[in-house]
C-alpha cells in the first residue's frame, strides 16, 4: 500500500533545525519528565527520538544512558518513519512534539514497538486535532474570501481517540491516551508566527501554496481571525492540543484487563476523585503572549 505523502519530511527537518527555545516545549519537557518520574523504575538504555534539546534535557536524569536520533543530522540522523535499530534495543522510547508531522504513523508506531524490549516503555507527547484550530479557521475564510478557494496552511492532526486505537493496532500494551489544552492569546499575529517559528512548526505540508502570502489574503484572514476567535481586549486566542501517549512492549508479568463488569470499585472511588459524564474535559490552560 502506498502511504500518502502529506508532510515534506526534508522541509520539516530544516525547519525543525532552526528551532529555538520555547515556552510550549518547556511545557512539555516538564510535564513529560513529570510522567516518565512517576514510573518506579530505572531504566537502562532510552531512544530519544528527534526530541528537542530544551525538551530532552527534561527527561534525561531519567534514563542511564541514551541514543538519541535528529531529523537533521546529530548523533544519529533518523526518519521516525525508518528506524535504523535492531529488535529490542530499547527499554524505554521517548519521542515529543514530533511524530504530529510522520506521513506513516502507524507504520513508526509499529517501529517503535518492534525496537522495545518487553516490558519497555513508550512515552510521548504530539500536538493534536484541536491545535491552532482557530488559524486554520480563519486562513480558510479569508482566502476564500479573496480568491475564491483555500490551500492548507495549518497541518491535520490525529484525534486523541484515534491515537489510543493506533497504539492498540501496533500491538502496545496497557496503551493510555491522554490531551492538554493550552488557550494563548497573543496581542499580536506576528509573535504567534514568532512562536511557530520557535518551534519549527511552520508550514511543511506538501500540498502547501509555493507563492508568497498575499497582502490583501493575509488581511482577510486576520479580519477573520478578530471577528470570530478573539477576547474582550482584542487579542487572539489560540489552542494548543498537547496529546500525551503512554504504552508498554507486552510481558508476561503485566496486568491483564478485567472482563467487562467485573470490577467490584468504582475508579473515581480509587482515584479519590469526583465522577464526570462522559465528554466533560477539565478547563484548558491560558497564557498571555
Amino acid at each position: 500500500m502506498t502511504i500518502p505523502r502529506i508532510f515534506d519530511r526534508r522541509l520539516y527537518a530544516m525547519r525543525r533545525a532552526r528551532e529555538r527555545e520555547s515556552f510550549l516545549a518547556a511545557d512539555v519537557g516538564e510535564t513529560l519528565a513529570q510522567r516518565l518520574g512517576a514510573v518506579n523504575r530505572r531504566f537502562a538504555h532510552g531512544l530519544d527520538l528527534s526530541s528537542r534539546d530544551q525538551i530532552f534535557a527534561a527527561v534525561a536524569p531519567l534514563a542511564e544512558r541514551w541514543t538519541r536520533t535528529s531529523l537533521a543530522g546529530g548523533e544519529t540522523a533518523a526518519d521516525e518513519e525508518a528506524l535504523p535499530f535492531a529488535a529490542g534495543a530499547f527499554d524505554l522510547v521517548v519521542s515529543a512534539l514530533s511524530l504530529h508531522a510522520v506521513n506513516d504513523l502507524p507504520g513508526a508506531l509499529a517501529q517503535i514497538r518492534n525496537v522495545l524490549k518487553p516490558d519497555g516503555l513508550f512515552l510521548a507527547a504530539l500536538f493534536g486535532g484541536a491545535t491552532l484550530g482557530e488559524l486554520r479557521t480563519a486562513f480558510a475564510s479569508g482566502e476564500s474570501d479573496i480568491v475564491g478557494g483555500a490551500s492548507p496552511r495549518v497541518a491535520p492532526m490525529a484525534d486523541v481517540r484515534d491515537l489510543g486505537g493506533l497504539l492498540q493496532r501496533a500491538g502496545f500494551a496497557l496503551p493510555v491516551a491522554d490531551s492538554e489544552k493550552t488557550i494563548v492569546r497573543y496581542g499580536a499575529f506576528t509573535t504567534l508566527v514568532d512562536d511557530l517559528r520557535a518551534l519549527g512548526e511552520t508550514n511543511a505540508l506538501v500540498e502547501r501554496a509555493k507563492n508568497v502570502l498575499r497582502r490583501d489574503v493575509l488581511g482577510s484572514t486576520l479580519e477573520s481571525y478578530a471577528a470570530h476567535n478573539a477576547d474582550e481586549e482584542g487579542r487572539l486566542l489560540a489552542t494548543f492540543e498537547v496529546i500525551y501517549l503512554t504504552a508498554w512492549a507486552p510481558h508476561e508479568s503485566q496486568q491483564k484487563p478485567l472482563k467487562p463488569g467485573a470490577a467490584r470499585t468504582r475508579l473515581a472511588d480509587a482515584l479519590h476523585t469526583a465522577e464526570h459524564s462522559a465528554g466533560e474535559r477539565a478547563s484548558p490552560k491560558r497564557e498571555d503572549r
